[in-house]
């Protein structure tokens, strides 16, 4: 049963259409405690705001019943609506558009579509509980959600993006709602994540260190490993941090990946003490090999990679562990020479054969390649393992401890096997979570794969979740920072939501986004305004409303201005509009027409201003560009989808069955003259369309290209 506190009354008609918005939309706590904060009036952010929490004694998330509601319903009668009854059907619908089953939620988007056929809400004709319930249950059914991008349901998207953009608090309260839901279970320190681990032996200092391989550019999931021992060496004890490279593969490693490395953990405030190369150490670590041999504690093997792979699997000895130190030794020499039987041989640990942790089973820590290394050249035809060097050279180099991600956790013995063989100073180790995200893959072999075969554009593309392509999808730096700290040092793995990530992004940038319009091209309507000058004129207006340090722009008017289809096809005739920035019109004239797909469009449309109305009493308040007065800037307004359309990829999954194939949505618009200055990574604001990040400026004869910035509304 749930419980209802209400910190304060105030105006409780205002914060429970948020309520039923997060009563239905799934995208909170799953332990049922969400924390959400309403604002007095439909904006959030004005003052005497109320505090509304619900806690579920069965630890579910049990927010949502119909008698739960009906009771909230019985003091807001404008959310009630005249026909109480079918109000309260369709918030039962409501609860059962939640299910996940693709036919049931199909089944249910065709029947509200049919209802929706001749409507505008889903009860009478105004809003009520039931337009807001049915708009949370899609908006947290993922399957819905999907559908509605895809605009397959003509009735159900229409009604859909209505009352989105009619009632702007409800996007604001799922984003209030999981904001605070996220913030209470991180706030936990200044950071937001729980940073007191208890490292241990810290009285003489910390020295960490960033170990990247340079086989791929660096991807969220190294960002998080980056940032985390940044902050502990350089923020939590004031310690040294490390950066440096294992390049003991030469045939994966380039020095582009390296170089592009060092420019990205500049790019996200990353300052090591010291940078250094595993093959800084190749003689040292060549060294200590020789003396595992020499112990009794290493061995050549020849056994082929799939049998040694078996052998290692059912605990069954190789046939050359108990080879000779001689015959070892000679056979390490052959390799370290590459030589055509050198080829052959690789180097074990003599650690066990059946140890429960098959990380411990004679693992293998040196291997023949002949090829170039991007540092040392043909010096070495032989390279240490990650698992043999980065012990020794974490010891080497004082490393006091080595954070790295839980996938480690099976070989730390190993690790520190080799530490205690080789009498190395001892170096503490410890595990947290990597950080996973829905429809995404961190593998580099993966992201190498679709680099490879041009299923991206490359390692910056904006799909990726590499450092590079996230930037240039339009995310700052400092709420990269923010959101990857927030996490902590956590061992317990989860698999994160985009969403939040962009949620994050959108409180830098808001503020300091410069406001512009754009219209669609394709069927835009040209409109003629009776009652504006007859010669076209442009006004200085402020690039953003709410901070005034941005400047001004060039708003041109003239009788003549283009607006878009989606827009006119709403207009009725004697209805009165608000032209933004401008004011009040009256529809006074709709032309349409019938295309070869026999829809209706409109053609062209006659306003007369009405400057004196009251632009709070309009539905529709639409963008606009004057086609006199200014230059009209062509622009392509690019969208992105997912590359995975599976949530998460189990093992046995392949990844190319779980390609999106259409992941890329250009549309031709439209945009003030303004636009014409905007330079390379510029962030604004489209109004009514998002925020955009300036990929490539506008040239003359090129249209400039501008890439959406997701908010937090629906992921990437």
């Amino acid at each position: 049963m749930s419980t209802l506190n209400i910190a304060s009354k105030a105006n409780q008609a205002a914060t429970f259409p948020a309520l039923l918005v997060a009563s239905f939309a799934r995208e909170l706590d799953p332990n049922g405690n969400i924390l959400i904060e309403f604002a007095e009036s439909d904006s959030l952010d004005k003052a005497n705001k109320a505090l509304i929490e619900l806690t579920s004694s069965s630890g579910q998330n049990a927010v949502g019943p119909e008698e739960v509601l009906s009771k909230l319903l019985e003091d807001q009668p404008l959310l009630q609506g005249k026909d109480k009854m079918h109000v309260n059907e369709w918030l039962g619908r409501a609860s059962r558009l939640q299910a996940t089953d693709p036919k049931a939620t199909e089944a249910q988007l065709l029947e509200l579509d049919a209802h929706l056929t001749l409507r505008s809400y889903i009860v009478g004709y105004s809003l009520t509980a039931a337009d807001v319930a049915l708009w949370g249950a899609i908006r947290g059914n993922k399957i819905a959600t999907a559908t509605i991008k895809k605009g397959a349901i003509i009735n159900v998207t229409r009604w859909y993006k209505f009352v989105d953009e009619s009632c702007p608090w409800i996007s604001s309260a799922i984003q209030s709602a999981n904001a605070q839901a996220q913030s209470k279970k991180t706030a936990k320190s200044a950071e937001g994540g729980s940073y007191g681990i208890g490292l241990p032996d810290t009285e003489k200092g910390v020295v960490t260190r960033f170990p990247p391989e340079p086989s791929g550019y660096l991807h969220i999931g190294h960002a998080k490993a980056a940032l985390l021992n940044d902050y502990f060496a350089h923020e939590g004890y004031k310690g040294t941090m490390l950066c440096r490279f294992d390049d003991t593969n030469p045939s994966k490693e380039k020095e582009e990946f390296q170089d592009a490395i060092v420019e990205d953990l500049a790019l996200m405030g990353i300052k090591p003490d010291k940078t250094s190369y595993t093959s800084d150490y190749f003689e040292e670590i060549y060294q200590y090999c020789i003396t595992l041999i020499k112990q009794g504690d290493a061995y050549c093997d020849d056994t082929v990679q799939e049998k040694m792979k078996q052998e290692r699997w059912d605990g069954i000895a190789s046939e050359r562990r108990d080879s000779t130190v001689d015959e070892s030794i000679e056979r390490f020499e052959e390799m370290k020479k590459g030589t055509e039987e050198g080829l052959k041989w690789c180097v074990r640990a003599k650690i066990s054969v059946d140890n429960p942790n098959k990380a411990m089973r004679d693992p293998v820590i040196y291997r023949c390649n002949p090829e170039k290394h991007h540092r040392t050249g043909e010096t070495w035809k032989m390279y240490p393992t990650y698992d043999f060097c980065c012990p020794i050279v974490d010891s080497m180099e004082g490393v006091t401890h080595a954070l790295r991600t839980i996938e480690y956790r099976d070989r730390n013995p190993q690790y520190e096997w080799m530490l205690d063989a080789l009498k190395l100073r001892k170096v503490h180790v410890w595990d947290f979570a990597r950080m996973n995200f829905i429809r995404t893959v961190l593998s580099k072999r993966k992201l190498t794969k679709l680099v490879d075969k041009k299923v991206v554009w490359g390692w910056d593309d904006p799909r990726f979740p590499t450092i590079r392509g996230i930037r240039r999808r339009g995310m700052t730096i400092p709420a990269l920072r923010e959101f990857i700290l927030k996490q902590g040092p956590s061992r317990n793995i989860v698999n994160l939501d985009w969403t939040l990530f962009w949620a994050t992004n959108k409180k830098y940038i808001d503020p300091v986004a410069p406001r512009h319009t754009a219209i669609a091209k394709e069927h835009a309507v040209k409109a003629t305004v009776k009652g504006a000058r007859m010669a076209s004129y442009t006004e200085d207006k402020a690039k953003h409303g709410k901070n005034p340090e941005l400047g001004t722009k060039k708003v041109a008017y003239s009788t003549d201005i283009v607006i878009e289809q989606a827009d006119a096809q709403n207009f009725g005739e004697g209805e009165e509009i608000t032209l933004m920035n401008w004011g009040n019109a009256i529809v006074r004239k709709i032309n349409h027409s019938m295309n070869p797909l026999h829809l209706k469009q409109v053609t062209g449309l006659e306003l007369e201003l009405h400057l004196q109305g009251d632009v709070k009493t309009t539905k529709q308040k639409i963008t606009w560009l004057s086609e006199q007065g200014q230059e009209l800037i062509p622009v392509q307004l690019v969208d992105f989808d997912y590359l995975i359309s599976k949530d998460i990829l189990e093992d046995g999954d392949e990844l190319e069955d779980f390609l999106n194939t259409n992941t890329e949505f250009r549309t031709d618009a439209l945009a003030d003259c303004n636009v014409a200055e905007l330079q390379k990574d510029d962030i604004i604001q489209f109004e009514r369309k998002g925020y955009f990040r300036v990929d490539r400026p506008f040239q003359h004869g090129e249209p400039a290209v501008l890439f959406n910035i997701p908010t937090g509304k629906g992921g990437k």
